[in-house]
């Protein structure tokens, strides 16, 4: 069986791993290719180096600001070429991107069936995430099997109409993938970051009290551009301005609509460290090590809570609504003068810090790989 697995972004490149991994496991039963459209150039090939994937095809589609439309056209017409020279008996794709959108529609037309890794999610706000739950929905009319990371998002298939037989409860990739990082040695580059950060050792941090509480952000979604994003930034210089015992520590994403407020707004204070994206192994290690994680992210949501880490949404929604009704998390929203409240309550309420701060099964038991090749293996 020739299996295609087609990725673009970094998230996808973490999550599509551990099924490249397990699909290699089987080179008697199946033929693993492997496509990437490279819609972020440098954090995926941060993500191929970490997980040691070769792509048989790069096509290598990422320009400066590219827009949407341009982007998901040229997805479309050069995935069409590729799907008919390579004649995939599958194509895999996970997740939410434009790359996964036009993939699917690529392979629908030319009739080749798609199984969707992180099947299910939705917010019901088809403007956020943008594009993202409109690429889910889209995806989830034209897969032919859909792997659900949890009951809920099953359930939500099942309720849309999808054909039951076509939807499977998997878990969720991205704890394969966490668990693999963690059993690994750190690398140079976070003994590296460790040190800059004035943190201990990586392989012994997560064990020793921390000279200072770190709190981990990453936000770049593009539905908070412009005000609301600076209001968010606005928002964390005050929480190092009036907490002395913090240390912001913000991977900045490439793109110029976030690197530009976040320099303009948060540069220069000496309790907030600007740093360029790190590697996911590095970034997984400083995730074990904080005391507070503030992100827009989705998947982000996700690997706090195999941590054990309390997470402030930057969001108004999330299409992980298990970890809020978890506990775990909390929509803060965008709103300068919110997140500093819910920043500070969790910092200086130790209860509050408490309940959060606890580790929960809500998005699988690290054999999600395992169960998706079975299924693919299996015929369903």
């Amino acid at each position: 069986m020739r299996v295609l697995c087609v990725f673009g972004t970094r998230p996808e490149a973490i999550k599509m791993a551990p099924v490249i991994r397990e699909l290699k496991k089987h080179p008697d039963y199946f033929e693993t290719r492997i496509c990437v459209t490279a819609q972020h150039r440098e954090m995926l090939d941060q993500m191929l180096g970490l997980f040691e994937i070769t792509p048989d095809v790069d096509l290598d589609l990422m320009e400066p600001d590219q827009a949407l439309p341009d982007l998901t056209a040229k997805v479309i017409r050069e995935m069409t070429e590729l799907l008919k020279e390579q004649k995939p008996d599958w194509v895999l794709i996970q997740g939410d991107t434009t790359t996964v959108m036009a993939t699917a529609l690529a392979a629908f037309y030319l009739r080749i069936p798609v199984g969707h890794i992180e099947a299910g999610l939705r917010t019901d706000d088809r403007y956020s995430p943008f594009p993202e739950e409109i690429n889910r929905r889209i995806v989830s009319v034209l897969a032919t099997y859909h792997f659900a990371p949890t009951v809920r998002a099953r359930d939500r298939l099942l309720a849309e109409g999808v054909d039951p037989k076509g939807v499977f409860l998997t878990g969720n990739t991205v704890v394969d993938a966490i668990h693999w990082i963690l059993g690994r040695p750190p690398s140079e580059e976070a003994k590296r970051l460790f040190t800059e950060l004035g943190l201990p050792d990586p392989a012994i941090a997560h064990t020793e009290e921390l000279p200072f509480k770190l709190l981990l952000v990453t936000a770049h979604r593009r539905e908070s551009f412009g005000p609301p994003f600076e209001s968010l930034c606005e928002g964390l210089r005050t929480i190092a301005e009036r907490n002395r015992d913090v240390v912001l520590v913000y991977p900045v994403h490439l793109n110029p609509r976030v690197r530009d407020p976040v320099r303009r707004i948060l540069a220069g204070h000496p309790r907030i460290r600007l740093i360029e994206p790190l590697s996911y192994e590095p970034f997984v290690r400083l995730m074990n090590v904080s005391h507070l994680i503030l992100t827009d992210s989705g998947g982000i949501q996700e690997e706090a809570s195999v941590l054990g880490k309390p997470v402030l949404v930057l969001r108004e929604v999330t299409e992980r609504p298990e970890l809020i009704e978890a506990g775990i998390g909390k929509l803060v929203g965008t709103n300068s003068q919110r997140i500093l409240v819910e920043t500070e309550r969790l910092l200086r309420d130790e209860g509050a810090y408490r309940s959060m701060a606890r580790k929960a099964q809500l998005f699988g038991d690290g054999h999600a790989a395992e169960r998706i090749v079975q299924i693919l293996m299996c015929g369903g």
